[in-house]
Parts: structure tokens; sequence; C-alpha cells
């Protein structure tokens, strides 16, 4: 989550601008942050040398302009891209890095070796819900909520497979009580949350809530560290089926420490809620979450545009090995539907995080949603690669340039296909059968998963595709 708030004071134990599951850039390792940073500095200073330019070119000597003048502001450019990114990611170095030692860091590895892996039977295929934060940010009411709750039912949602429907940061009041329990914003949820999840529950659907591993969540409302106990147990009380633990405001604190708390917590109750870690993939998060939690955020927070869209799909690049039931990489919630990006991408997008073996946690407001985004949520062939049981992550096994191919196994020998087109002109794609991994056969059947229409190739895998598209196929060996 991103936070507009600036009343509250910044804690550097969470990341400069840090203020949601996103901190102000997209987490990943020192290394990759670094590339980050250049490229936008190296935009940045591309923009303001263009903009220099631009300005010459209104004036009215720009005839006599020499070309040094140009070369002159391109050679300011590339000292400011230098000089900023040195400053800048040193900086940033400075403030993203917590201040531990080796030997804590390594204390911290041998505490995830220590824990057994988490055993609470949930989530053994990606959980499918709605999230509140992508359409609502901190403007949430318990009637808005109810509002789209039902909206998940009468859409077709529930039918499709959505169950959880979560809200995020800022329900909660601005001071515990006087027992030292969490309660909700007497405003803006005044039946309380235990009477919000009660309605849920009656619609047959299940309730998520959201907290923070630090001393305040994102927006500034009380956070869950050192309350670890007493929150959970609220949670079991109000019937919290999924909990979403945010990484604001952690005071330094370990990674490991912090969330295995609240592991041991949510699991003291009794009651089965599945347990989200939202990190924001600083820590490598897919090497030590899978013994405490069901998904883990592996990057920070996605927002609805094509760039954003496919910085994270590069993310999850190699990340397929350590997903399977009941413990999946998160590359954030899907942003269909909310208004930026074309129907196109919108379609690759959730291609993308169905291929990824991803949640599919919607954001957009369901109460307004156009047709095209009701059926690209609800599309079920493309629903069942993702639901496959399985659950196996699809991995790239070509990339070239503009043009990727990704491959998903499937339960029943089958292969998910995508053929991604990155680029800015519509493009014919193919790919074969033995690139895919399918064993040799006389035929095979191609489904289709957005006209689902099928037909027999001999090898082939080809289509169209449009520029920031997909074509999703599913394929099987034919037995005659």
């Amino acid at each position: 989550m991103t936070n507009n708030f600036d009343t509250h004071e910044h804690d550097y134990s969470a990341p400069l601008g840090a203020t949601g599951c996103n901190p102000g850039f997209q987490p990943g390792g020192p290394k990759r942050n670094e590339i980050r940073f250049v490229t936008i500095f190296a935009l940045k200073a591309k923009i303001v040398t263009k903009h220099k330019i631009k300005n010459i070119n209104k004036t009215q000597n720009y005839k006599q302009m020499k070309k040094p003048n140009v070369a002159f502001a391109y050679k300011w450019a590339g000292l400011l891209i230098l000089a900023s990114s040195i400053l800048f990611i040193g900086g940033m170095n400075k403030l993203m890095s917590q201040p531990v030692s080796l030997t804590h860091q390594k204390n911290q590895v041998a505490m995830a070796d220590s824990v057994p892996d988490l055993q609470n039977g949930l989530a053994k295929t990606p959980p499918m819900g709605w999230n509140s934060w992508n359409a609502f940010h901190t403007h949430i009411t318990g009637k808005k909520i109810r509002e789209i709750a039902r909206a998940m039912v009468s859409s077709g949602m529930k039918a499709a497979g959505y169950k959880y429907i979560i809200i995020d940061d800022a329900w909660m009041d601005t001071t515990r009580d006087s027992h030292g329990r969490l309660r909700a914003d007497p405003k803006r949820f005044p039946d309380g949350i235990k009477a919000l999840a009660n309605y849920i529950h009656s619609l047959g659907l299940k309730f998520g809530i959201y907290e923070s591993a630090g001393t305040k969540t994102c927006a500034g409302y009380p956070g869950s560290l050192y309350h670890e106990k007493t929150d959970a147990e609220t949670f079991a009380k109000w019937g919290v089926d999924y909990l979403k633990l945010d990484n604001c405001y952690n005071q330094g604190v370990g990674y490991i420490k912090r969330y295995a708390g609240m592991e041991r917590a949510l699991l003291a109750t009794g009651r089965p809620i599945v347990f989200s870690i939202c990190e924001w993939g600083i820590k490598d998060p897919y090497q030590w979450a899978p013994k405490i939690s069901n998904l883990w955020r592996t990057t920070g927070d996605i927002q609805d545009n094509w760039n954003s869209v496919m910085m994270i799909l590069t993310q999850q690049v190699g990340l397929n090995k350590y997903a399977g039931p009941g413990h999946w990489n998160d590359p954030d919630m899907l942003e269909v539907g909310n208004g930026v990006m074309t129907n196109t991408e919108y379609k690759a997008h959730f291609s993308l995080w169905a291929m990824l073996a991803a949640p599919l946690i919607a954001g957009n407001d369901l109460r307004h949603m156009t047709d095209t985004t009701r059926e690209i949520l609800t599309n079920r062939d493309v629903i069942a690669v993702d639901q496959d049981p399985a659950g196996i992550e699809g991995h790239r096994i070509a990339d070239y340039g503009n043009e990727q191919i990704w491959v998903k196994p499937m339960a029943d020998g089958s292969r998910a296909v995508i053929l991604l087109n990155t680029g800015s002109k519509t493009t014919f794609m193919t790919t074969n059968a033995e690139q895919i991994g399918m064993k040799k056969a006389h035929s095979y059947r191609v489904r289709n998963l957005w006209t689902h229409r099928s037909h027999i190739s001999d090898d082939l895998i080809r289509s169209w595709v449009p520029s920031h598209g997909v074509a999703m196929f599913r394929v099987w060996p034919n037995k005659h």
C-alpha cells in the first residue's frame, strides 16, 4: 500500500517512503534496487534534457543554434545521471539496510531453518478474493464493504471461485481500548468488525483483515508488534479467516522474529486463518516465509500501468521453485478494472498472474465494473490454470526481447502456455510441443483460453499477439 499521509512522523526502521506495502520503490535486493534507482534518475535526466532542448527550440535564435549546445545538454544529463545515482544509491542503501551485524543475519537464517514448516492446512490453491486498497485506499466503511461483498456474489465472482473479502489499512481506531485490544473506527465501522465478518460469512464468503508487524500500520494506526497474542485472539474472536501483515514501523526487529511471532499466535487460537506476509520482498521471503506463512509478497506495490506489471513479472523469474500447495509467491493484487491500463493489458495481467499460480485478489470497485472487466475476472479457463491442484508455478522458457514464452505444467499432463508481446506492434509468435515440454504425440489439442476455441495441431502453437498482450493456450497430447 502507498499512503499519502504526511502527518505522522516517519520511523526509519521502515524504508524511506515506506508508507505501505510499497516503500516508494520495488524492493528485491540491493543490486536490483540500484538498477532501478539508476533507471529512474536516467529517465529524469533525459526528461530534463529534452525539456531544455525543447525550450531552446522555441527561441527565436533556434536556427542559429549550434550542435555543440545540444551535445552540452546531453553531457549535462549524463553528469546528472552519474552524480544523482551515486548520491541517491549511497544514501538509500544506508537508509534501506537495517543496522544489523553479520552474526545477527546468520542467527536469523538459523532461526528460519529451526522453524518447522507451516502446517495449517490452508491455501492448497492460491487464494482468490478482493482487497480494498487498490480501489479505495484508506477510504473504507462498513457500508461500502458490505456492498462489495454483495457485488462479489451477484457478479458471478463467487461462483467463479473468489471467496475472501479483505479490508486493508485504516479500518481500526487510532488507539487501542483500555485492555490493549484493537477496535474498529467507530464512525466508519459503527457495528464493529465482528458484525461485518458475520455478514460476509452469511453470504458464503470469508473475511480477511490487515495489520502491520510494526508499532504502527503504514497509515499510522496501531500496529501488532508486541501485541501478537492479543491481536491474534481478537481476530479469531471476530471470525477472521485471512490476515495480511505488513512491514511498516518495524523498529529494526528481525523479519523472521516478527512474522513467526504472529504465526505462532494465530496457530494458538485454533482458528484456521490464512497468513499473508507483506514485507515487500526485501529479505528474499521466498527462502524463509514458506515455513511460517501461506503467501508472501515478492515485490513492492503494483501500480495500474503496464510498466509496473512488467517490472513485477520480471522479478518473478526463478521463484517458481519456492511455490506450491499451501505456500505461494505473491506478486501483489490485481489492477484489472481500475481504469488506467487497456483491456488488452488487463487480459495480459490476469493471464500472467494465473500462469504464476499467484493469489488472484481483485482490487477494483466490484459495484461498478464493466462487462469486460467482469468477463476478464471470471474467465474460468484462465482461473483453472491458476487453481490447478498440482500447484506448480509457471516459468519463462524463452525471452526474445519483446517476445516471451511462459509455460505452466498442469496436474493432468497438459501445459498452459502464454505468448507475451511486450512490444509496441502486433506480432506473430510461435512455439512447439517440444519447447513447452510436452511428450511426443501424433497430434495435440490446443485450446485458446480467451476465445474458448480448440483445434488440433501436429506440433505448433502459434498466434498473432497484440501489443502489450498475450495469447494463452492449454495444450493436451491427443491419445488417438
